[in-house]
């Protein structure tokens, strides 16, 4: 008996051996981070800045002032990228008559997002991954339509976040289509974004994945005066909304209440963003957004879709919606000579390496399942192959239940796994993965028998 035991563990050492991975840096996705411009990223920062105010309200008939004129420059650099994607990058501004709401909108307006698609060059993959920053900005009255209003930091820094990531990814291919859109009306009620989140409700945009950039170039606080440029907050929600009834019950009796979709986005971006972007942390928050505040993933949040929101790590709050001025020896307005244009860049690459790599990947792996037909000390997975995409093989995640992040990564080409821990004290997730190392978004398995 003693001899069985012994060969048994063996068995289970030589096989974790070989299954345990070494994650490598995809070398075309390496290529892309190191392509981002801090010079690019300041350079257009300064022509946005230039429009005087980009208030929703604010003038569409001027063609250097105003919401209508910062549009149509970003919608001429979104088609100037187009020209190097071999038609795949097509651009337009998406409209609609919004009328009078009695809260931050005082008479009828062309509301309008700048959308840049990059199509998937798998016309059997239908996943979309978005991309997004709001180019509106306000002073210290919203609806204050005709003053200046710098909007460096809130959101231009996320408006060029968007562009330098299209001008890049429009060079290169990918299985699954991304969207990059600048989206009018946030600081008007986020009515920009719940415009394009409700349109892809009804149609039934197949989204996998919402990255959503609102004040992220800055690198310092005000009050607390701490200065941080290697850290990056990632806003996500643990449950969906739409996480009602057999549902809900189902998360609770398992233990899911950590484990939402824009939750495990979230922990995607972080091990992703750490893998490719040196010097730089992305620190997730639990929440869908920061205390009683709200931001433009939040309406792709409601329709059910995984959205999280990326933001700097220490706010300055005497340069968000303020107008310019210098009052006690404190100089207020969100001007661009605040931006760290470096940290900029790093932000930016978060984005771009988590876009590529969830495009390049194969789809997640379907009917993932956890057997629990008989009480085990072991823990037995399956699943069958994705819809699309070239799979080399799995990978299966693994963390305690009190750990924020998976703590194991181990590779399989089986569609089935048996696991030496129990499932009283882990959670688990499978991930599809292809020959170049780029893995899905983690399902977690249904109860199976």
């Amino acid at each position: 008996m003693k001899k069985i035991s012994f060969i048994l563990a063996l068995i289970f050492c030589v096989h974790f051996s070989f299954a345990q991975s070494i994650l490598k840096r995809d070398p075309e996705i390496d290529a892309m981070v190191k392509e981002i411009n801090a010079d690019t990223l300041k350079a257009n920062m300064y022509k946005l800045v230039s429009f005087g105010t980009r208030n929703t309200l604010s003038t569409q008939g001027n063609a250097t002032r105003g919401v209508g004129a910062a549009r149509q420059w970003i919608l001429s650099r979104f088609k100037e990228y187009a020209k190097q994607s071999d038609g795949r990058l097509a651009a337009f501004i998406d409209t609609v008559t919004y009328l009078p709401d009695g809260k931050r909108v005082d008479r009828p307006i062309i509301l309008g997002n700048v959308v840049a698609t990059l199509k998937g060059t798998d016309p059997n993959d239908h996943r979309l991954f978005i991309m997004s920053g709001h180019m509106d900005n306000m002073r210290t009255n919203v609806m204050d339509s005709v003053g200046d209003a710098p909007g460096a930091d809130d959101d231009g820094s996320g408006t060029v976040a968007v562009m330098e990531c299209a001008r890049i990814m429009s060079k290169h291919k990918f299985p699954a289509t991304i969207i990059f859109v600048t989206v009018a009306g946030e600081e008007q009620g986020l009515i920009g974004a719940y415009y394009m989140a409700k349109k892809a409700k009804k149609e039934n945009w197949a989204i996998e994945a919402v990255l959503n950039n609102d004040i992220m170039g800055s690198n310092n606080s005000n009050e607390t005066n701490i200065i941080e440029n290697t850290k990056l907050r990632v806003f996500s929600e643990g449950l969906s909304v739409t996480d009602t009834g057999k549902t809900a019950l189902q998360i609770r009796s398992l233990g899911l209440e950590n484990d939402g979709r824009s939750r495990q986005l979230a922990r995607y971006i972080k091990e992703i963003a750490e893998r490719y972007v040196d010097n730089m942390q992305v620190v997730m928050v639990y929440r869908n957004d920061r205390f009683l505040r709200g931001g433009d993933h939040t309406p792709y949040v409601e329709n059910g879709f995984a959205a999280v929101r990326f933001t700097e790590m220490n706010e300055n709050y005497t340069r968000q919606h303020k107008d310019v001025k210098t009052e006690n020896g404190i100089n207020y307005g969100d001007l661009p000579e605040h931006i760290d244009f470096e940290y900029l860049r790093k932000n930016s690459a978060v984005n771009l390496s988590n876009l590529a790599n969830l495009s390049k990947a194969p789809a997640v792996p379907e009917e993932v399942k956890i057997d629990v037909k008989n009480l085990s000390n072991t823990t037995y997975l399956y699943w069958k192959a994705p819809k699309t995409g070239v799979v080399k093989g799995y990978y299966i995640l693994m963390r305690e239940t009190t750990s924020p992040v998976w703590q194991k990564k181990l590779y399989t080409e089986s569609l089935d796994i048996r696991l030496p821990y129990s499932k009283d004290n882990y959670f688990f997730a499978v991930q599809s993965v292809n020959e170049s190392g780029n893995e899905s978004l983690p399902v977690i398995p249904a109860v199976g028998r």
